[in-house]
């Protein structure tokens, strides 16, 4: 498949740091896997502005759902802000319930008149919580960030909350937004090293636990759907990212929806459309329409899902203000136009 990717020097560094990324996690997750990822392409308008590629579970003994993806879209001769837009962006959930979630996203955003900046983001997503899976994380995030911390957990904790249903979406947070210093070398090895930092300590809980934590009882098993329609609702009404690359595209629909779980509760996720702010009860109503009866959310579901996420938001442009952020804004989908 033939993808242009952008000749600007920075840009090239930022898609060799996401692709090392991509590879090592890939690599680890396939020590944990019965069968290996597989690797799937997307272009960017027939490849002439980028595109990428997705690791995808085929073990679907392990994991219920698990992609990996890395894209790079870029504008070299057009009258935009952005120059080109690098990214990791990687969800993992386990099928045992008893094995948490994981997702981390790190991206590079070059614009052409101003500050280029990194997205740089890691959060922790039992379904049933584990004070040693939280502690061993968290303690890797403070390390690796040192006085970095601090905001970023502050940032996290806002960014993951839901205030239809008064709780985040995930037990540990780490987010920071439109991250740059004077230093553009440190920066790129701050990326690079919470990367590697995140990957290896979620490797290292999977690995610890996945023998230990066999017993999964009924109760479990509801737990996990019951997170996992949060994790749907959370990701479908209130993450900024995902819709932002919904509204700039639609050429990658199955990726940007690769995050979401495999099965969620309809009725749940229904009952919750009384919590949420106007329009907002149209879209979960529009959500659950779109999801079969058996819950199921496979391919045809996803894009499905993305559609209605888009048109939601081109009919009710007001209501992006209601999704999550940190307290440093950004303007994606501007940068795009």
């Amino acid at each position: 498949m033939n993808i242009i990717f952008s000749d600007d020097k920075k840009a090239k560094k930022a898609l060799k740091l996401v692709k090392e990324l991509q590879l090592k996690f890939v690599d680890k997750l396939n020590t944990l896997s019965k069968v290996d990822f597989e690797e799937v392409f997307w272009q960017r308008e027939k490849g002439k502005f980028g595109g990428g590629s997705r690791y995808e579970a085929r073990d679907f003994e392990f994991f219920n759902t698990a992609s990996v993806n890395v894209s790079q879209v870029h504008y070299p001769n057009k009258d935009k802000r952005l120059k080109s837009a690098t990214a990791i962006s990687t969800i993992i959930h386990p099928n045992n319930p008893n094995l948490p979630s994981m997702h981390m996203h790190i991206s590079y955003t070059q614009l052409k008149d101003e500050k280029s900046y990194y997205r740089i983001m890691a959060d922790l997503n039992p379904s049933i919580e584990y004070d040693e899976d939280k502690k061993h994380f968290e303690k890797a995030l403070k390390e690796i960030s040192n006085d970095k911390y601090d905001e970023a957990k502050e940032q996290g904790d806002k960014y993951f909350f839901i205030p239809a249903l008064n709780r985040h979406r995930g037990s540990s947070h780490f987010y920071l937004e439109n991250y740059y210093t004077n230093n553009e070398k440190l920066d790129y090895e701050f990326a690079t090293e919470f990367g590697k930092k995140v990957i290896d300590t979620y490797i290292e809980i999977l690995s610890k636990a996945k023998d230990k934590r066999i017993t999964i009882s009924n109760e479990d098993k509801q737990m996990q759907l019951n997170y996992h329609t949060l994790y749907l609702f959370q990701v479908l009404t209130l993450d900024r990212g995902t819709t932002a690359g919904l509204l700039v595209h639609n050429e990658n629909d199955e990726g940007i929806m690769g995050s979401l779980p495999r099965f969620i509760d309809k009725n749940l996720l229904l009952s919750w459309k009384e919590k949420v702010i106007k329009p907002q009860d149209e879209l979960v109503q529009n959500l659950v329409n779109n999801i079969k009866d058996d819950a199921q959310i496979d391919i045809n579901t996803k894009i499905k899902l993305a559609n209605c996420v888009r048109e939601h938001y081109k009919k009710n442009k007001e209501a992006l203000n209601l999704q999550a952020s940190s307290d440093k804004k950004v303007y994606t989908v501007q940068n795009h136009k």
